[in-house]
């Protein structure tokens, strides 16, 4: 997806939410192929309670590569992620 600016800047503040309609947190900020001049990752604010929260800890600018970005409209739709299996259990 080559992207200009203003493209950037509505993207950035976004909800995002997996296919799965699990909530994930906003969109917080996009690092770029400069080269290629597309977007190469999302970063994202796991909101606290969210889905995403829940598998990272509510952390703050979870990564999340282009390649699981299924939509961009009103919100921002990415491929459903699975929580970690835990090997003990």
């Amino acid at each position: 997806m080559v992207v200009n600016e203003q493209e950037i800047n509505e993207v950035i503040g976004k909800d995002v939410f997996t296919d799965k309609g699990s909530y994930c947190g906003k969109v917080s900020d996009i690092e770029l192929d400069i080269a290629k001049f597309r977007i190469k990752t999302i970063v994202i604010d796991a909101a606290k309670g969210s889905y995403l929260a829940t598998i990272v800890g509510g952390k703050k600018g979870v990564k999340i590569p282009y390649s699981m970005i299924q939509a961009v409209d009103d919100i921002v739709l990415v491929k459903h992620i699975r929580a970690p299996v835990d090997e003990e259990e």
